[in-house]
């Protein structure tokens, strides 16, 4: 008889996560033969440690937990992903309508967007960023309506109190925002938390969420939630990105668009 067969869910669960650090994956057939246990069990055991933020869920198996690596301020990232950073904000522009009112968030591939939308007629842009301001403030064809608040000098974006309560009182068509880390299991996560709480207020300012972003943003897990993976309608990202998450955003009703 195999002894690991009668070992506890959570001592399975733990000898699991060091097979995982281990071998850097593993199967759900190898959980079934190391640990004599059925498919569905095996199967449990992994979307419990993906809910733990211990292993990251892919199809057959699970795979180490890919941390984000500290973020750099936004003027030295934008060199970063330069060329998926254009095409996605083109693409994202493109879900975008004369006439109607958006939000534009902070960060280097949503700025994208806002140039991409330099030509539009009628829209009202709302903007906690100030990169978006510069880039279309001397638009007559644009109402611009800007949030203030404290400056974060590393985003040049106003977060915080002052600008929470301004997103209280306004409602848009669409949302566009940029995320730090995106995951399945964990959803969207960044690793600031005074700006996740104004991240929050965002996401309840409109009735459609669009999240830009590129495929190095993918299978990662950052410090603070944000929101879970459903409060996104839309993705917008490039061609790199895991096939695993393609057909898993599918399958919650996400629409992937990739540019």
């Amino acid at each position: 008889m195999n002894s690991n067969s009668s070992l506890s869910g959570v001592e399975r669960q733990n000898q699991i996560v060091q097979l995982i650090a281990r071998n850097q994956r593993i199967t759900v057939a190898k959980i079934c033969e190391t640990f004599d246990v059925s498919e569905a069990t095996a199967r449990r055991d992994l979307e419990t440690l993906a809910a733990q933020g211990k292993a990251q869920r892919v199809h057959g198996g699970a795979i180490v937990l890919q941390v984000a690596p500290p973020e750099l301020p936004m003027l030295q990232r934008q060199g970063e992903q330069a060329d998926e950073k254009l095409r996605i904000g083109q693409a994202a522009a493109a879900l975008i309508h004369d006439g109607e009112t958006i939000f534009l968030g902070s960060g280097t591939t949503v700025l994208e967007v806002a140039r991409a939308l330099r030509s539009r007629r009628g829209l009202t842009v709302i903007t906690n960023s100030l990169p978006v301001v510069n880039t279309l403030a001397d638009l007559p064809d644009i109402t611009l309506v800007c949030l203030g608040g404290i400056l974060r000098p590393s985003e040049l974006s106003f977060i915080g109190h002052i600008t929470e309560q301004a997103l209280a009182e306004v409602r848009v068509d669409k949302i566009v925002i940029g995320t730090r880390a995106i995951s399945l299991e964990q959803g969207l996560t960044n690793d600031y938390l005074p700006e996740t709480m104004t991240d929050r207020a965002i996401l309840k300012a409109g009735r459609e969420v669009i999240v830009v972003t590129d495929n190095s943003k993918f299978g990662r897990v950052a410090t603070v939630l944000l929101a879970p993976i459903e409060s996104i309608d839309t993705i917008v990202t490039d061609t790199r990105i895991p096939a695993d998450f393609v057909s898993e955003a599918q399958a919650r009703n996400i629409k992937l668009i990739q540019a």
